[in-house]
């Protein structure tokens, strides 16, 4: 096969990923440092991104560990009034999946921010040959106007630094930030984590993020939220205004997930007495089985305890009613895993709870 017949970029334009900046007057800053503010993810000196200390993620498990590493829910904003936004990434490397783009797994997305709405640019996509980083830029419409600005970084992939260009002699400057005050804490598995958005503000918690205009920490570990000790002491040690709690299908089986969820609840709960917290049941994808109603008749009873015990700051988001009957399928990209759709309907069924508790509307009193 020709290589034009191998690469749609060649053919359809609108494809194509340019390997090159083209710029002679770009200006390279470390995200780490003022005046850019970053959310979502843990900083330490000579340490790569990460979502939570090292020595937590390595107490867990190895596979936590790993993908602790991993910038799901990560953001830098600033603010600028440069015709262009670059960015210059570095990765160890760059994971290949068959079922989820390198736009969400690798990329990250741009934003405008406007009063507390958001504008999607575009996103900074790798070209498909990279293997330990890459050079992107996007043309901004701001006219020259000092504009804030918002990246999302990476699902599934380890940054190890991250540099925003703009043009020499433009000026940059810290970010307002969000208008709502706190941050929604989200702990779960690959769902959570964001498999598999085709861009990573397209996760759940993304979408929630941007329609309430409120920060968020993503605690999502693809096939390694089992709910372990060490991870319910670490999470009660996680200040935050919602804590959803979104973890089921990581536990091996009924017996595992009924062994851990109430102690998971238990111990942020006694941590934060005031603090509502969502409890959500896996998702129904394409059929019922047995071991899905066994687990949500396990997280019902999470439920069911709190409320027995007199909390009134606790909601449940049955996730067998998220997707419907006839087009559950539509929802998912391997009868799993969310595609956009089906994430924006998450968004849609936990936001509408998330948003409910920040506004202190419980319904038993």
């Amino acid at each position: 096969m020709s290589n034009i017949e191998n690469d749609i970029g060649k053919i359809d334009r609108n494809f194509e990923i340019k390997e090159k900046l083209g710029l002679d007057d770009v200006a390279f800053y470390d995200v780490t440092k003022e005046p850019f503010t970053l959310y979502g993810l843990y900083l330490d000196e000579g340490l790569p991104f990460r979502r939570m200390p090292k020595e937590v993620g390595d107490a867990v498990s190895k596979g936590v560990a790993s993908l602790n590493f991993n910038t799901a829910g990560g953001r830098v904003r600033f603010r600028t009034n440069s015709p262009y936004i670059a960015i210059s990434v570095k990765m160890p490397s760059i994971r290949l999946m068959s079922h989820m783009p390198l736009s969400g797994s690798a990329g990250f997305d741009l934003y405008e921010v406007h009063s507390s709405h958001y504008y999607y640019v575009k996103t900074f996509i790798p070209p498909r040959d990279a293997t330990t980083g890459y050079e992107s830029v996007l043309y901004t419409k701001n006219g020259g106007k000092m504009t804030e600005y918002e990246i999302n970084f990476p699902l599934y992939n380890r940054v190890d630094s991250l540099e925003v260009g703009i043009k020499e002699g433009a000026s940059l400057e810290k970010c307002v930030g969000y208008g709502r005050k706190g941050r929604i804490l989200y702990y779960g598995a690959s769902i959570t984590q964001g498999g598999c958005a085709s861009k990573p503000s397209n996760s759940y918690e993304g979408m929630i993020s941007h329609k309430l205009d409120i920060d968020h920490i993503n605690l999502g570990f693809s096939g390694n939220c089992k709910g372990e000790p060490v991870m319910a002491e670490y999470l009660a040690t996680v200040p935050s205004d919602v804590f959803v709690l979104d973890y089921d299908g990581n536990a091996k089986d009924a017996a595992h997930l009924r062994n851990t969820h109430l102690n998971v609840y238990r111990k942020y709960r006694e941590a934060f007495p005031d603090t509502p917290i969502v409890i959500v049941s896996l998702v129904r994808t394409t059929v019922d089985t047995v071991d899905l109603i066994k687990r949500r008749q396990i997280i019902l009873d999470t439920y069911y305890y709190a409320i027995d015990h007199g909390d009134r700051k606790v909601s449940f988001v049955d996730g067998c009613a998220m997707f419907s009957d006839w087009d559950a399928g539509i929802h998912t990209v391997d009868g799993t895993h969310p595609n956009d759709a089906g994430f924006v309907r998450m968004a849609e069924a936990i936001g509408i709870e998330v948003q409910r508790a920040l506004d202190g509307y419980f319904p038993f009193k």
